[in-house]
């Protein structure tokens, strides 16, 4: 099988057998225009393009070293990872992180861990998620929602929040502003108003049927006529994603942020999505003191589906400079938290 770069005019072939936002042809525009090498290869049988994959490569400052990062791929085949292996020592890579976008199952990891591949000493993409079924009726979906969860929509509704798509310039800024809000609040780490702007202005705020290219959609809940919550969403293929979502500080009594859910479900539902994917959670049994705990709490209260992924896995290029780079990354990420 040969194994070349993917053509600009293979641009929709490609988004077709890709499965994830994260390895679609315009996210990989995106990351290019923040300044990372992007390579989207494609697996050719003759000249018919079968499959492929985006991988990023990140430099490690201070050395001339990379990481390579590919996000939710297909499972590895021995193909695939000689493949990679060749990239890796062709950009002085001393790992690339493969995270499938594969359910777990016993013989998935036992052939991964087979194959060479090690558990990722520090995942990038959460290994669960919820993901909720659009097709089932509004009614069924209502009637579906935790107690408490339905009770706060209707103290929403008696608030007068109202929910609109509002993909404007002046709606973005306050969307970074109370992202900036959020961060603080719930003392997390998050992307660069940069990297949110870069991406803002790379990928199409315009869905149309049958959703093989990426578009990103920015919502609104206001109360008197004042912004509280606003989300981005992804739309690709059949499935709606929600990555990024703030809110204010102010009038939290109105649950705007409940609302805003129940409005983005009818909107993947209105534009005739199947799936609803809340772009992560935490484990079966989280843990109550665990920092986004109150996340995984309140997207479980719409009662999707939990699922478990296959996890990351670590395709070590350079085993010693890797192992170093291991201990640094651990104590880095214990100052931050110290801090």
């Amino acid at each position: 099988m040969k194994v070349r770069p993917v053509l600009p005019s293979e641009r929709k072939t490609y988004n077709k057998l890709v499965t994830h936002p994260l390895q679609s042809y315009e996210w990989g525009e995106f990351r290019e225009r923040t300044g990372i090498k992007v390579l989207r290869l494609g697996f050719y049988e003759g000249e018919r393009l079968v499959d492929g994959f985006t991988l990023t490569l990140h430099p490690i400052p201070y050395t001339k070293l990379n990481i390579g990062y590919l996000p939710k791929g297909i499972l590895p085949t021995k193909n695939y990872l000689t493949t990679l292996k060749k990239i890796g020592k062709e950009n002085n890579c001393l790992a690339i992180q493969v995270e499938p976008n594969v359910l777990y199952s016993k013989d998935s990891k036992k052939t991964l861990l087979a194959s060479g591949l090690r558990e990722a000493a520090h995942p990038l993409f959460t290994k669960y998620t919820f993901v909720l079924d659009l097709t089932k009726s509004e009614d069924e979906l209502l009637k579906n929602l935790h107690p408490k969860t339905r009770y706060n929509i209707k103290v929403a509704q008696k608030h007068s929040v109202s929910i609109s798509e509002k993909d404007t310039p002046d709606a973005f800024e306050t969307y970074l502003k109370l992202s900036e809000e959020t961060t603080k609040r719930q003392r997390f780490y998050a992307h660069s108003p940069l990297y949110h702007r870069e991406q803002w202005g790379s990928l199409p705020h315009t869905a149309t049927p049958p959703f093989n290219k990426l578009s990103s959609h920015l919502l609104v809940a206001s109360y008197n006529m004042k912004i509280l919550t606003t989300w981005i969403v992804f739309v690709f293929h059949d499935t709606l994603y929600y990555p990024y979502g703030a809110s204010s500080n102010e009038h939290r009594e109105t649950m705007s942020s409940t609302l805003m859910m129940w409005e983005v479900i009818k909107f993947g539902k209105k534009i005739g999505l199947k799936k609803f994917d809340m772009w992560g959670a935490l484990g079966p049994e989280p843990d109550e003191h665990d920092s986004w705990y109150g996340f995984h709490r309140f997207k479980q209260g719409f009662r999707p589906e939990h699922l478990e992924f296959i996890g990351s896995y670590d395709l070590v290029i350079n085993p010693a400079a890797y192992f170093i780079y291991k201990a640094l990354d651990k104590l880095r990420w214990l100052y931050l938290k110290i801090k």
